[in-house]
C-alpha cells in the first residue's frame, strides 16, 4: 500500500502559516490587554471586579462642570485658616487645592491648601463608615494642584502637625469630589518654589526654581505662601497710602495714561498709534497733578500705571510699574510738603509692622527678611552732609554732581550705622542734576528745593517744589534747551494763577521690595514688564 506523505505531514509552508497566525493572535491579545490597562488607569475611580461591591458610590468622583445650575447651594464651606480645636467633632465642607498626597495601603494622607493656609486630611478604608478601597484609590490618584471639595469631621490631634499651618486638627474625610483637575505634569512644584532661599539644614533639599521658570509659569508661582503674602502686603501699602492721605485732606484723582507729549520732556517714552497720529504712554502723572493744584484741589494723590521706556535690565527697574504720586499746595515753605510725605512713609511703615505681621512672617519663611527700622519723625539730611559722610568714607562727590547708585548704597549703610534707620530723606539736591521745572534754592545758586527719599540705601521717591510761575518756567526750560512748543500746554496751565506746590512720585514695587529686603523687583511685581519680558 502506498502512503501519500503529503497528507500525513504538513509542508514547511503550512508550518510557517500556522506560526504567523499564532503570532497575530498573540499580538491582538497583547493589544487588548494594553487597552484594558489604559482604560483602568484613566478611570481610577472605577473599581476592579475583584474588589467587590463599592460601598462609597455617590460619595466621591468627578463633579460635572459647575455652570451655576443652583445644585448644592446649601453646602456651607469653612475656611481652612479658621479650623482649630474649637471645631473638634464637627462636620465641615472645605474647598481647596490638593497640595500633597501620599497613599499607603488602605489609607491616604493628603493636604488641602487655601491660599497660604493648609490642613492635613486622612481617608481610610472603613466598611462601618462606608469608605471603600475604590474611594481611597480615587483620592490617591488626584493630581496635585487640582481643586477638590471634601466633607470631613474635624479631629483634634495629640501631636502638632508641623508641616501644616493648622497644627492642632486634621480632617477625617467622608466625601471627596474633584471640581477642577490640574494636569499631572506641572512645570514647577509648589513645594520646590516655596523652599527657603538659604537654609542652615544640611539635610534640606537643594532644589531651587529659577526666576525665569517662575515668571514663565507665574500663575503657579503666585500660589506659594510667600507670594500670597507679598501681594497682600503690597495691597496693604496701597490701602495705607490712600487712608493716610485721605485722612490728611487729600483727594484721589485719576490721570490720563495716553498723552500727546512726553510728560517729563525726555526720550524714555513708549510711542503708540493713536487713530491717524501718534501718542505716548505717560511716564508720570506730573502735569495732571499740577493742573489739579491749579484747579484748587489743594492736595491730591493718584495710584496708577507708569511707563518708562528705559533699557535697564537691573534688579530695581521695570518698564511698567505702579506709581503712588502726590502733590500738595503749601503756604510758605516746601518743607510743609516734605514733612507731610516723610510722615506718610513713617505711618505706612508702622501700619505694615502692626497690621501685616503674619504676612511678613510668611515671607520670612522663604526669604531672609530683616526688620525694617525707621525713625519718627524721619531723618532729614541735606546734600552737603551726604557728601561729607561719603568723603569721610573715602568717596569723593562733586558739589554739583548727582549720586551714583554705588554712592547711594554706601550712604545708606553709613546712615544706618550712624542713625540706626533704614529710611531717610535727602534734601537740597544740586540744581544742575534736577529737571527744568524744579525751583532753585533762593540762598544757594547751585542748590535746589528738591529731595529724594531712600529705603535701605535705594531711592524710592524723587520730588521737589515745582516752579509755578509761567515766565520763570519758560526761562528754566530755555536754559535746559527744551523745545517750548512741546511743553506749551504745561506752561500755559500756570498762566491762570497757581499756588506754590510740591510733590513726588513713588514706585510701589520698589517700596515693597526694599521694605522686605528682597533682592529683585520682579518678586514684587505680579506680572513684571521689563525690556525682555512682556508675557504672561
Amino acid at each position: 500500500m502506498v502512503v501519500d506523505e503529503s497528507k500525513q505531514n504538513p509542508t514547511e509552508g503550512d508550518a510557517a502559516q500556522s506560526k504567523k497566525a499564532a503570532k497575530k493572535l498573540a499580538k491582538e491579545a497583547e493589544k487588548k490587554q494594553k487597552k484594558a490597562e489604559h482604560k483602568a488607569a484613566s478611570q481610577p475611580a472605577e473599581a476592579p471586579a475583584d474588589e467587590g461591591v463599592d460601598c462609597s458610590v455617590g460619595k466621591y468622583g468627578t463633579m460635572k462642570l459647575i455652570q451655576s445650575t443652583g445644585e448644592f447651594c446649601d453646602r456651607i464651606f469653612t475656611d481652612v485658616k479658621t479650623l482649630d480645636a474649637g471645631f473638634a467633632g464637627k462636620n465641615v465642607w472645605v474647598r481647596g487645592r490638593l497640595h500633597t498626597s501620599r497613599a499607603k495601603g488602605k489609607q491616604c494622607f493628603f493636604v488641602i491648601r487655601q491660599q497660604s493656609s493648609t490642613v492635613q486630611c486622612l481617608i481610610a478604608v472603613s466598611p462601618e463608615s462606608n469608605i471603600s478601597k475604590q474611594m481611597v484609590k480615587f483620592c490617591g490618584s488626584i493630581s496635585k494642584e487640582s481643586i477638590i471639595d471634601v466633607e470631613a469631621q474635624v479631629v483634634r490631634v495629640t501631636v502638632p502637625i508641623d508641616s501644616c499651618t493648622q497644627k492642632t486638627v486634621e480632617l477625617h474625610v467622608s466625601q471627596t469630589f474633584l471640581i477642577s483637575p490640574a494636569k499631572s505634569q506641572l512645570p514647577l512644584l509648589i513645594e520646590d518654589a516655596s523652599r527657603p532661599e538659604k537654609s542652615d539644614d544640611p539635610e534640606a533639599l537643594k532644589i531651587r526654581v529659577n526666576q525665569d521658570t517662575r515668571l514663565d509659569n507665574r500663575v503657579l508661582d503666585l500660589r506659594t505662601p510667600a507670594n500670597q503674602a507679598i501681594f497682600r502686603l503690597e495691597a496693604g501699602v496701597c490701602k495705607l497710602f490712600r487712608d493716610i492721605l485721605t485722612a490728611k485732606g487729600f483727594v484721589e484723582i485719576h490721570t490720563p495714561k495716553i498723552i500727546s507729549a512726553a510728560s517729563e520732556g525726555g526720550a524714555n517714552v513708549f510711542t503708540v498709534s493713536y487713530f491717524k497720529g501718534s501718542a505716548y504712554l505717560a511716564q508720570s502723572p506730573q502735569l495732571y497733578k499740577q493742573m489739579a493744584i491749579a484747579a484748587d484741589f489743594d492736595k491730591v494723590f493718584t495710584v496708577g500705571a507708569v511707563f518708562r521706556a528705559e533699557d535697564s535690565n537691573t534688579h530695581r527697574h521695570l518698564t511698567e510699574f505702579v506709581g503712588l504720586d502726590l502733590e500738595m499746595a503749601f503756604k510758605f515753605h516746601y518743607h510743609e510738603v516734605l514733612n507731610t510725605i516723610g510722615q506718610t512713609f513713617t505711618d505706612i511703615f508702622r501700619g505694615l509692622r502692626d497690621n501685616y505681621a503674619a504676612e511678613i512672617a510668611a515671607i520670612g519663611q522663604q526669604y531672609n527678611v530683616e526688620a525694617f527700622k525707621f525713625l519718627d519723625p524721619p531723618l532729614r539730611l541735606e546734600f552737603p552732609q551726604a557728601i561729607e559722610m561719603l568723603k569721610e568714607a573715602g568717596v569723593t562727590v562733586g558739589a554739583e554732581d548727582d549720586l551714583s547708585t554705588p554712592d547711594e548704597k554706601l550712604l545708606g549703610k553709613l546712615v544706618k550705622a550712624k542713625y540706626d534707620t533704614d529710611f531717610y530723606m535727602l534734601d537740597k539736591y544740586p540744581l544742575a542734576v534736577r529737571p527744568f521745572y524744579t525751583m532753585p534754592d533762593p540762598f544757594n545758586k547751585i542748590a535746589s528745593n528738591s529731595y529724594d527719599m531712600f529705603m535701605r540705601g535705594e531711592e524710592i521717591l524723587s520730588g521737589a517744589q515745582r516752579i509755578h510761575d509761567a515766565e520763570f518756567l519758560t526761562e528754566r526750560a530755555k536754559h535746559h534747551n527744551i523745545d517750548l512748543s512741546k511743553i506749551a500746554a504745561y506752561i500755559d496751565s500756570f498762566r491762570l494763577g497757581c499756588p506754590p506746590h510740591a510733590g513726588g512720585g513713588i514706585g510701589l514695587e520698589r517700596v515693597v521690595m526694599l521694605y522686605l529686603g528682597l533682592d529683585n523687583i520682579r518678586k514684587t511685581s505680579m506680572f513684571p514688564r521689563d525690556p525682555k519680558r512682556i508675557t504672561p
